[in-house]
């Protein structure tokens, strides 16, 4: 795959549903799979700005009210998007936040881990319908070099916890359940015959407006720096999660990032991930507590003994 997104596969006649996509990171993604003729859906928090972001990509482009800080909000976005449309090839967990001034979501919950993993679990189990039985259907779950930083159990304390929407640690967190979600995701669409598929993918390092949340003072001049030195601008930095979305060739289970320095930029390549992002007792437990926070199901699984390793991932 070439540098560019315009050498991407293309997703003609499909419909694609990219969170986050009215800015940065997802505006690229989107306006790329629209050139490529997919039929997309913009699901923003500001509709304002979903509606201005649609004009400017054009083609046939949707908008959709959705706050992922609000599990209501949540539910009345997917049961929009079943009643408007039959199927959903493609879905983009791609918005997130990093450092906001909020200290928990609607739901109460660390706004980190309820944003950037909560909001998407319960989005994606209730447009799951759409997608089960559509063929190459899949689910892309964006996730971040820092989940490496992302240092403490996901447990319901942490869940709810109130000092973490600037920490850099529960961002990390968050981006760990990201991938330990898409993972978990990939062993029961599999075990259950699903058609659709769960990969993950990253940016790497990429100077969009998710850094231009409350920062903290310390970490200023080191993001300043790393930006400065390797950042890559939005349109490459959507690559990785482009091929993820648009390769047919990639497996469930997939992980891809940027393939040069340290993963911080170049072509899409497969992408290393933690140890603690590949343990199978840990996407199980998250599973079950994420269930139990939002009160969504995915209907029958199959079960997995604890003992179990964690499915194989291309890649490293």
């Amino acid at each position: 795959m070439d540098g560019s997104l315009a050498g991407a596969p293309g997703r003609h006649r499909r419909t694609a549903l990219v969170t986050g996509g009215g800015r940065g990171l997802g505006f690229e993604v989107a306006r790329a799979l629209a050139e490529q003729g997919a039929h997309v859906v913009l699901a923003c928090r500001s509709t304002e700005r979903g509606r201005a972001a649609a004009a400017r990509i054009g083609g046939r482009t949707d908008v959709v009210h959705l706050d992922l800080a609000s599990l209501d909000s949540v539910r009345r976005a997917a049961a929009e998007v079943v009643d408007r449309y039959e199927r959903l090839d493609l879905l983009v967990n791609n918005a997130g936040v990093m450092f906001p001034s909020r200290r928990r979501t609607e739901d109460g919950f660390e706004p980190h881990f309820g944003v950037n993993h909560l909001g998407h679990f319960a989005l994606t189990g209730l447009l799951l319908c759409l997608m089960r039985q559509v063929p190459g259907s899949r689910v892309v779950t964006v996730a971040s070099l820092a989940h490496r930083v992302g240092a403490g159990p996901l447990d319901e304390t942490r869940a709810r916890a109130a000092d973490g929407h600037r920490s850099l640690a529960a961002y990390g967190r968050s981006k760990r359940a990201n991938l330990l979600f898409a993972r978990e995701l990939q062993h029961r669409l599999a075990g259950s015959g699903a058609e659709t598929v769960s990969v993950a993918a990253h940016p790497g390092l990429s100077a969009t407006e998710l850094w231009q949340g409350q920062t903290p003072a310390w970490l200023r001049p080191v993001s300043r720096g790393a930006l400065h030195l390797l950042a890559q601008p939005p349109v490459r930095a959507a690559l990785p999660v482009l091929r993820a979305a648009t390769d047919t060739l990639l497996p469930g289970g997939s992980y891809l990032g940027p393939g040069e320095r340290f993963e911080s930029r170049g072509a899409p390549a497969p992408a290393a991930s933690s140890r603690a992002s590949r343990d199978a007792l840990a996407q199980v437990r998250l599973w079950e507590l994420s269930t139990a926070l939002t009160g969504v199901t995915y209907g029958p699984s199959p079960s997995r003994s604890r003992a179990d390793g964690p499915p194989a991932p291309a890649g490293r």
